[in-house]
């Protein structure tokens, strides 16, 4: 690994920037480090951080104030009891940052209130920037659990300003022309944490820290932001939004990730809002990796700076600045150093009679069916060492019978892939993310085949 020679500042723009808005008005740099230090001045110096903020202006300000502090942050959007626990106990966390006391803990929560933060803070806008070396360790994220236990990652403050900036030249991001950010996803989140935190941080962005989470508010929080505005989701949340037949102002852009975008979906949002929509490719253990133009094609192009590299089992790793090599848990089909087709997790793929077929792409299938919601494909555990083994398919699909789905796969699919069952359920258990978490998979698989 290279040596971390490098500073950065906690906040790459200029004093009078606004770095966020909300219903109460909008938040520059200044008065927000201002906020950030005296909101240090409550933190343990050093050690470990659980910042467990909902609102997005208040984990930002958690996240910053750790930083000052010298503290690492650990994000995570489960606070149930338990997980709380485990966290603390496992990271050695001096504190808890959140909007209200965490129960179970075993370290005390500092409750954040920005209105008072912020409040009469920094009457004369005095200039703080701290920088920090980029070897030190700025938070420890986890990925979401789709694929088993969430896994810990570590990131370097190098490593996050840098994608920051690469992030900026793809997509156009200048001072010029500020760009106002609606986000739908939370900041505890990979995707989340870089587009909706460290781009307002380190780059021209005015990110929105008010709710998102039904249609009318999204169309909401993009009508009390100036132009040009960027609405950041995830497939299943631009689903929802194009369904709900709101009138959107002017989008310049959409940006969605997560899981993937089908072609025809980002078409539709194009059409519909006269916009562009592109798409982020990128892993918790190495960040944002790639964009492309979703309905320009499947080829992904590698942000600046990055190298991928297969291995001779075709194992490819990510290069970054200020950052580990990375293997990445997805199969790509390399075509230069910076540029891939995406095929799948590689735990995704599957053996069934001498063939192989992935998870996600017979899921794309079934989604794409005529009146299916929503839907997934699943493996029940047994199936490398059981023959008679078959999938599953679970649907949200109201007004459709299992047994017409059944048959529109069997059109689309070859026979050996085709599930046992096609089992409608009234909904996913998707996080809030949008992903499907392995554990309760293979509950709903567990239930259906003793059911």
């Amino acid at each position: 690994m290279e040596p971390f020679p490098a500073r950065f500042a906690l906040v790459a723009r200029k004093k009078t920037a606004a770095l966020f808005q909300s219903a109460d008005g909008v938040v520059r740099a200044c008065d927000f480090l201002a906020a950030a230090a005296r909101l240090a001045a409550a933190l343990p110096a050093g050690g470990m951080v659980l910042n467990l903020c909902e609102d997005r202006l208040s984990f930002a300000l958690g996240f910053a104030a750790a930083m000052i502090a010298g503290c690492e942050s650990a994000l995570s959007s489960d606070r149930s009891p338990g997980r709380v626990r485990d966290l603390t106990a496992r990271l050695g966390a001096a504190a808890i940052l959140g909007e209200r006391p965490a129960s179970a803990a075993s370290c005390p929560t500092i409750t954040l209130d920005p209105s008072s933060l912020l409040a009469s803070t920094n009457p004369a806008g005095e200039w703080a920037n701290p920088e920090f070396a980029g070897e030190m360790p700025a938070a420890t994220v986890f990925t979401s659990g789709s694929t088993g236990e969430p896994v810990a990652h570590r990131k370097r403050w190098g490593a996050l300003h840098a994608r920051s900036h690469a992030a900026a030249m793809r997509f156009g991001l200048a001072a010029e022309a500020p760009v106002s950010l609606v986000a739908t996803v939370p900041p505890q989140h990979m995707y989340g944490f870089e587009t909706t935190v460290l781009l307002a941080l380190h780059c021209p962005v005015t990110s929105w820290c008010g709710p998102t989470f039904f249609p009318h508010d999204i169309a909401a929080a993009l009508a009390a932001m100036p132009a040009p505005r960027l609405l950041v989701t995830t497939p299943l949340q631009l689903r929802a939004l194009l369904d709900a037949g709101l009138s959107l102002p002017p989008l310049a852009l959409v940006i969605s990730a997560t899981a993937p975008l089908a072609a025809d979906l980002a078409a539709r949002a194009e059409a519909c809002w006269q916009t562009r929509v592109a798409e982020i490719f990128g892993a918790t253990e190495a960040g944002s990796i790639a964009s492309r133009m979703t309905t320009a094609g499947e080829i992904w192009e590698a942000y600046p700076g990055l190298h991928l590299a297969a291995d001779a089992e075709g194992v490819v790793s990510v290069a970054a600045p200020f950052a580990e090599t990375v293997a990445l848990a997805d199969a790509l089909e390399l075509l230069a150093p910076t540029r891939f087709r995406l095929l799948g997790r590689r735990s995704d793929v599957i053996k069934l009679g001498g063939k192989r077929a992935s998870l996600a792409a017979l899921t794309r299938i079934l989604t794409a069916i005529e009146g299916v919601e929503d839907g997934v494909f699943v493996a029940p555990g047994d199936l490398d060492a059981e023959p008679t083994a078959r999938l599953l398919a679970f649907v949200v699909a109201p007004g459709r019978e299992p047994a017409a789905i059944l048959a529109a796969l069997r059109r689309e699919i070859d026979p050996i892939f085709l599930p046992r069952r096609v089992i409608q359920v009234p909904r996913l258990p998707r996080n809030e993310f949008g992903k499907l978490n392995a554990t309760h998979l293979a509950a709903l698989a567990g239930t259906s085949t003793s059911g």
